[in-house]
């Protein structure tokens, strides 16, 4: 980097490979490519490039023209850069679900920020695109079945990973699918020069679109016909929409997988805190899942493999989702007896803080937590309410049986962008735990009555005892009383009960 560029779309690229100390298995290698280290840290700087450029040389994208895209971020972020340095107008369609940092990043670029409803997901807010893309003349660069995504892949990612490895590729690639364009691009050239090399994609355990075999239901112009099938809300944003893209299918189609690695939203979570505390590996929960897949891999794989993972992006644009949860800002007992163990610049007094800080630390919730519960739960025009996450597989299992059954109810979504307004989701969860003394969540209540969580309202209704709860509160189903309610578990804990 010692030279001076012309332009910062020319810092582009050639990201490093770090090979794991204290994470690698004994008699492994385990790599990371950073792709944090591109100028608007991701992955997805590399596509914003090639989609403009690919555009700008076959006249598909005029001087001046405004750019639109649907995207979870990171898209939307490096185009935000690339449409700044080269003067296009840019507006982004992103569901509300995704993470504050990320809008914020692309209007402090100069990008317009359009919302689409949590509930459409990934085909909403591409469906949208398409609206505004028809109705206002503008440049719609398709990351999902664009080509060019997975070209500038070919030609640079994936001649970066040769380079590294010597001319040869690693013993096992792991990626996730993404929009497929990381996937693709990079998958064809070492299957082609690097014919040993395992291609492995990892996708969420809860969402085993592509492990299912089921086709996605396509426009004919490639874009989603429809949600897929198994599509379940999961952390890993990025990964993984309610579709699977075009350019995953073709690498699917083609031959370029070897393997499919499920992977949990916990244990991504888990490890990309430990990519940062043992590694010093600064990332996103999507470098967690694929350390988690590299990990199973290396179970099975021979001793003195060499294993890749991609780590796509930065972890400072997740500081309002899970992956901070247990991170505080003000200092924990430890900190607070670290600064007391000498006499200058203390927070607190010598002799009555300690005490006050307890007390601080045990205080109840703020009132208008409180309050926002007590009404919540006593609303007579919605009895039934559920405090619940986006992203929660459990809380979407109770979804849909809910709307199966026929029954209108009130969800209040803890980790979305409403509820991180001045911390009330915790303030929240700490009233429900009180009031309930359970820490889980879903936590559901009809009539103000408080039925429990996601297992116990559907062997509620599985026991013939629901409907007594509905008739205290005044409402009646609309749909299939006969249904099973336990078949809207995740299969995995469906399969350990009924064992």
């Amino acid at each position: 980097m010692s030279k001076i560029y012309t332009s910062i779309l020319d810092t582009i690229g050639n990201t490093p490979v770090v090979r794991l100390a204290r994470l690698s298995p004994p008699d492994m290698e385990l790599y990371a490519k950073l792709e944090a280290f591109n100028p608007l840290g991701s992955v997805k700087d590399r596509l914003a490039l090639g989609v403009i450029e690919a555009a700008e040389r076959d006249g598909r994208l005029k001087p001046g023209q405004t750019v639109i895209e649907a995207t979870s971020g990171n898209t939307g972020i490096g185009l935000a850069m690339v449409c700044a340095r080269k003067g296009y107008p840019l507006v982004i369609v992103m569901a509300e679900s995704f993470s504050v940092e990320r809008r914020k990043l692309m209007r402090f670029l100069g990008a317009r920020v359009v919302l689409t409803p949590a509930a459409e997901k990934g085909t909403g807010m591409v469906e949208k695109a398409c609206e505004l893309a028809a109705k206002h003349g503008w440049f719609w660069t398709r990351q999902f079945e664009n080509q060019a995504n997975a070209d500038i892949h070919s030609r640079t990612t994936a001649r970066e990973i040769l380079a590294a490895f010597g001319g040869t590729g690693p013993d096992y690639f792991v990626t996730g699918a993404g929009t497929g364009g990381t996937l693709k691009g990079i998958a064809r050239v070492l299957r082609a020069e690097s014919a040993a090399t395992r291609i492995v994609v990892s996708e969420p355990e809860n969402t085993p679109m592509l492990a299912s075999g089921l086709r996605q239901r396509c426009k004919a112009d490639g874009t989603p016909a429809e949600s897929h099938p198994l599509f379940r809300p999961h952390p890993m944003q990025g990964w993984a929409p309610d579709f699977i893209p075009q350019l995953t299918a073709d690498a699917l189609d083609t031959g370029l997988i070897d393997a499919i690695q499920p992977v949990g939203g916990a244990e991504s979570l888990r490890l990309a805190r430990e990519l940062a505390r043992q590694e010093g590996i600064f990332c996103g929960i999507t470098g967690g899942a694929t350390l988690a897949a590299a990990l199973e891999v290396a179970k099975t794989a021979q001793k003195g493999s060499r294993i890749l993972f991609m780590v796509p992006d930065t972890g400072e644009r997740y500081l309002s989702t899970p992956l901070f949860d247990a991170i505080e800002q003000e200092m924990d007992a430890v900190e607070r007896e670290i600064s007391n163990s000498t006499p200058s610049c203390r927070f607190s007094a010598p002799a009555s803080q300690p005490a006050a800080a307890a007390a601080a630390a045990s205080e109840p919730p703020p009132d208008g937590a409180r309050h926002f519960v007590r009404q919540a739960i006593n609303d007579p025009e919605q009895p039934v309410v559920m405090f619940a996450l986006e992203w929660c597989e459990f809380c979407w299992a109770v979804r849909r049986f809910l709307r199966d059954l026929g029954l209108p109810f009130r969800s209040v979504d803890l980790d979305s962008v409403a509820m991180q307004a001045d911390g009330i989701g915790g303030d929240i969860r700490k009233v429900l735990h009180t009031l309930t003394g359970q820490r889980t969540i879903p936590q559901i209540f009809i009539g103000g009555a408080h039925i429990g969580g996601a297992v116990d309202l559907l062997d509620l209704h599985d026991r013939g005892e629901l409907m007594t709860f509905l008739g205290k509160a005044g409402i009646q189903p609309a749909g299939d009383l006969a249904l099973t309610a336990r078949s809207y578990l995740p299969r995995w804990l469906a399969a350990r009960s009924v064992a």
